[in-house]
């Protein structure tokens, strides 16, 4: 593989050609509208098993071997399938925007959020996904320069809000002291997620993901041998399940989809699909951890499916 010119344009991305060489083509074109929120959707309901398949995976890992092993084993399938499909390094342009997906979405995100659930229900954790469509929106009007509706930014506030109020209520209205872990999460993820939702409308979302967790690789890997050096392992089914799903499902497969979803509906819109997610996870603790929900669940999905809907139709 080798780097692409650093003058290509931004529409267009270089690939090998039958001789081995590399040329400019055009980047495929996004899905469409329908397309890109049904990806989108992929990606919310991936990531709603993250805290669930976390919580597995420390029964087995401390918080560190966790993170560090599940960023090696992301970066080798997404490095397996960079190779395999011969795709040349990013423009020199990119790897800016790809260190900040790589700082948030593939080390900050994970390892924040796992050092909260060592003390923190999946319930109380889930707040963080409850505001993240928000500050991600907050960060592409300020990054990418859009600029929704009032409509659109009303909606969004009361979603957040009603998903807030839920999950502080299901953790009993308590502060717990993984709050400052999880609102440390909910700043780096929203940065990853605004960067490589604007990466991915000049290269394919799953070469945005993939490039980043391989940019992770050289620290990962002596972080995944030091952690685990210190840390005990206990292997059973739930924690290698739990370990799996996090490196394939929610740190590649998971942001595959919604990179494709972003590029395609806008990061603000597809941002507040997101609202859904808590629920989701709330969903999955129930099934998954034996976790109980009080009778206000249905009452809260109901609100944020209304607010979610406006926020899809709202003109930016």
């Amino acid at each position: 593989m080798r780097a692409q010119d650093s003058a290509t344009t931004p529409t267009s991305i270089a690939i090998p050609t039958a001789g081995g060489s590399t040329g400019a083509a055009p980047p495929p074109p996004p899905a469409g509208p329908r397309a890109g929120m049904f990806q989108a959707a992929l990606g919310v309901t991936a990531f709603s098993l993250t805290f669930p398949a976390t919580a597995w995976g420390l029964e087995s890992f401390g918080a560190w071997s966790l993170v560090a092993v599940r960023s090696v084993l992301a970066a080798v399938i997404a490095g397996a399938c960079l190779l395999t499909l011969r795709v040349p390094l990013p423009a020199r342009r990119h790897w800016t925007g790809l260190s900040v997906v790589a700082g948030g979405v593939v080390l900050g995100f994970p390892l924040l959020s796992t050092l909260a659930l060592e003390t923190s229900t999946t319930a109380h954790a889930a707040v963080v996904v409850g505001l993240l469509p928000l500050t991600t929106a907050l960060f592409s009007a300020l990054r990418v320069g859009n600029r929704p509706s009032r409509t659109f930014w009303i909606a969004a506030l009361t979603g957040a809000t009603v998903v807030i109020a839920f999950t502080v209520q299901q953790s009993g209205g308590a502060l717990a002291g993984a709050d400052m872990y999880l609102f440390g999460a909910l700043l780096v993820c929203a940065a990853g997620y605004t960067e490589g939702g604007r990466l991915a409308r000049v290269m394919p979302g799953w070469q945005v993901i993939g490039w980043a967790l391989v940019l992770c690789l050289p620290l990962a890997v002596p972080a995944a041998a030091l952690a685990l050096s210190y840390e005990p392992v206990h292997l059973t089914a739930h924690g290698v399940t739990g370990l799996l799903w996090v490196a394939a499902g929610s740190q590649f497969l998971g942001l595959v989809v919604w990179y494709r979803g972003m590029a395609a509906i806008g990061i603000p819109k597809a941002s507040q699909l997101q609202l859904a997610q808590p629920l989701l996870t709330l969903v999955w603790s129930v099934l998954l951890l034996g976790e109980h929900l009080t009778p206000a669940a249905p009452l809260a999905a109901a609100a944020v499916l209304v607010c979610i809907a406006v926020t899809q139709r709202a003109r930016g």
